[in-house]
C-alpha cells in the first residue's frame, strides 16, 4: 500500500471514530446505566463485569480475524508462510478451550450471585415499605397498604428506604420500569411479581412501561419522587387529609381503556390488590409474594380477602387472552 493511500485510510478511521462519538447524542441526562440506588448499582456492576469478560474473547477474535485476512490475503508477492499440511496444535487447543471455560464459569458465578442478591431487601438495616403496582389500560395505579392511600400515574417514596413492589395487572401484560433505580419486571394478570428498589437520595426519576400493550402504551409514564422520610410522612398525612377515598366505582372507571391524569386517594377498597390478583389467578398459589402483605390498619386480613376473592375468579375474562376454547 502506498504512503498516500495509507494516510487516507488513517484519516477515514479517525473521522469515523470521532463521528461515532459526537453523533451518539449521549449527555448527562441519560437514564439507563445511571444508577441512583443499590439495586441499579448491582445491575450496573454486573453489566460492566459481563462486558469485560465477553470482551476478553470478542476483541482478540475480531483483531485476529482482521490480521489473518490482511496477512494471508491472496495478492501477488505475499510472503506469508503457507502450510497446507498443518492440522493440529496442542498449545492452541488448550488456549481456545481453557479461556472460554474460565470466562463462562466466571459469568455464571457473578450472574447467579447477583440474581439471588436482587431478590432480597437491598438494605437489611432498614425495614422496607410495600407498594402494590397495578397496570391498567393505559395507566399505573399504586396502592400503599401500610399507609392505606393510593395514587395514579404518580409515585412518592422515602429516600434511603427499600421499597418492596408487588406488581400485577388488570389489563394485558405490561412491564414496570424505573431505569435509574433498577431493571424492569413484568406486570401480569393473575400473578403477583416482586421487585425491590431503593433511591439513595431525594430526586425525581422517570418510570415507564417497557412492554407494548396497545394504543395508549406510550402514555404509561410516571414520575417517582423520592423525598426524605419526614417529608414522605408529611405527604401521606396531607393525602389522607385533603383527597377523596377511592371507591369501587372509581376503580371500575380507572379500569376502562384510556389515558388519564394523575390522581391521589386518601384510601382504597379493602383487599383490592389481592382481589385483582385472584380474579384471574386460576387458583394459583401466590403466597410466596402475597403472604408478606401487611393488613391495612382496621381492615380484615389479606388471607381472608384472598379466600373470598378466589371464589369470584374471572379467569374467562383475563385481559388479552381468549379462554373460550380452554377447559379450565
Amino acid at each position: 500500500m502506498s504512503g498516500g493511500k495509507m494516510l487516507r485510510h488513517i484519516q477515514f478511521w479517525i473521522l469515523a471514530v470521532l463521528g461515532t462519538v459526537l453523533l451518539t447524542g449521549c449527555g448527562s441526562e441519560y437514564l439507563v446505566l445511571n444508577p441512583k440506588g443499590p439495586v441499579a448499582e448491582t445491575q450496573y456492576n454486573l453489566i460492566i463485569i459481563s462486558t469485560i469478560l465477553v470482551a476478553i474473547i470478542i476483541v482478540p477474535v475480531i483483531a485476529l480475524t482482521a490480521f489473518i485476512v490482511y496477512r494471508y490475503r491472496d495478492t501477488p508477492g505475499n510472503k506469508a508462510s503457507y502450510k497446507p499440511e498443518w492440522a493440529h496444535s496442542t498449545t492452541l487447543e488448550v488456549i481456545w478451550w481453557i479461556i472460554p471455560i474460565v470466562i463462562v464459569a466466571l459469568l455464571g458465578y457473578f450472574t447467579v450471585r447477583d440474581v439471588y442478591l436482587l431478590k432480597e431487601n437491598p438494605n437489611k438495616e432498614v425495614a422496607p415499605i410495600t407498594i402494590q403496582v397495578t397496570a391498567l389500560d393505559w395507566k399505573w395505579m399504586f396502592t400503599y397498604p401500610e399507609q392505606n392511600i393510593a395514587t395514579v400515574n404518580h409515585l412518592e417514596i422515602p429516600a434511603g428506604v427499600p421499597i418492596r413492589f408487588q406488581v400485577s395487572a388488570d389489563a394485558p401484560m405490561n412491564s414496570f420500569w424505573v431505569p435509574e433505580l433498577g431493571g424492569q419486571i413484568y406486570a401480569m394478570a393473575g400473578m403477583a411479581t416482586e421487585l425491590y428498589l431503593q433511591a439513595d437520595e431525594p430526586g425525581t426519576f422517570a418510570g415507564f412501561s417497557s412492554n407494548f400493550s396497545g394504543e395508549g402504551f406510550a402514555k404509561m409514564q410516571f414520575d417517582v419522587v423520592a423525598k426524605p422520610k419526614d417529608e414522605f410522612d408529611k405527604w401521606v398525612k396531607e393525602v389522607k387529609g385533603t383527597t377523596p377515598a377511592m371507591t369501587k366505582a372509581d376503580y371500575e372507571e380507572l379500569r376502562k381503556p384510556g389515558v388519564t391524569d394523575k390522581f391521589t386517594y386518601s384510601a382504597f377498597p379493602e383487599g383490592m390488590f389481592e382481589e385483582i390478583v385472584a380474579k384471574y389467578g386460576h387458583g394459583h398459589d401466590m403466597d410466596y409474594v402475597m403472604e408478606k402483605l401487611p393488613a391495612p390498619a382496621g381492615n380484615k386480613s389479606s388471607n381472608e380477602t384472598s379466600l373470598n376473592t378466589h371464589q369470584k375468579t374471572e379467569s374467562h375474562n383475563m385481559p388479552g387472552m381468549n379462554h373460550s376454547s380452554m377447559n379450565h
